[in-house]
């Protein structure tokens, strides 16, 4: 459906950039596939104007077509969210959200209860385990996976687990215990071109940031038990630096 003036509406518009960024890549359904969380069908959905797109997928796309994400995630904000679900028919039913690790769920009782206790007393100063509440991950695990870190707050509790310096840059591992994800990051002098990727056997997601993008410095998110075993890449400049816990790397030369 087009406006009165024949212009075309906001979903268009992200769709039809869509493909202009698809076509920009090279690569075919399949390949894109390959190189983020999100499978082939997906893509043709995505592409056609079948489905919305999550974010992280819009962001994948603009790294790999090697375009700065912002305008395209504009376009994605104003097409508007997509369509509420129909609740089921018959009683509603509460269920767990399955991100949740019960570690989770014991705080959330924790929170109640200190909460009873201080409406009883008549305090009313906040209590401390429901101000822990709001630093929670809003994913874990799996539901992390091809997300950006500092997008999903996985950021705050990281930890970098191993690094290697490059006389232009750092490449350093980093781990979050909290949402049980791992990822690279890359520290530059500047603002190259680079490419940074997490690997963890044939697991891998890497993301591109062109020439003059001075905010993007991460990969996508890899959900893993450990840091253990998983590999941190950047390249730039055609320079390749790697570093990573119990990682066999090939030798150069």
């Amino acid at each position: 459906m087009r406006h009165p003036e024949g212009s075309a509406t906001p979903d268009e518009s992200l769709m039809t950039r869509l493909r202009e960024l698809k076509d920009g890549t090279g690569l075919s359904l399949a390949a894109l596939a390959a190189r983020t969380p999100y499978s082939k069908s997906a893509w043709h959905r995505y592409l056609t104007g079948a489905k919305r797109p999550p974010r992280p997928a819009v962001e994948a796309l603009s790294r790999l077509a090697g375009v700065d994400p912002a305008p395209v995630l504009a376009l994605w904000e104003t097409a508007g969210p997509p369509p509420a679900p129909i609740p089921p028919h018959g009683p509603e039913r509460r269920r767990r959200p399955r991100w949740l690790p019960l570690s989770a769920l014991a705080l959330l009782a924790s929170a109640a209860a200190v909460a009873a206790a201080v409406t009883v007393s008549g305090r009313s100063a906040p209590a401390p385990a429901a101000q822990t509440l709001v630093t929670m991950p809003r994913c874990h695990a799996r539901s992390c996976q091809g997300r950006l870190p500092d997008a999903s707050v996985c950021a705050r509790d990281a930890q970098t687990r191993s690094r290697v310096a490059d006389p232009g840059y750092d490449v350093l591992l980093r781990w979050s215990p909290t949402c049980g994800t791992a990822w690279s990051q890359v520290r530059t002098r500047s603002a190259p071109a680079r490419e940074v990727s997490v690997r963890a056997g044939q697991d891998v997601l890497s993301a591109s940031y062109p020439a003059g993008d001075t905010t993007g410095d991460t990969s996508p998110m890899l959900a893993v038990r450990s840091p253990r075993g998983v590999e941190a890449c950047a390249e730039v400049d055609d320079q390749l630096a790697c570093t990573g816990l119990d990682v066999d790397f090939p030798d150069e030369g």
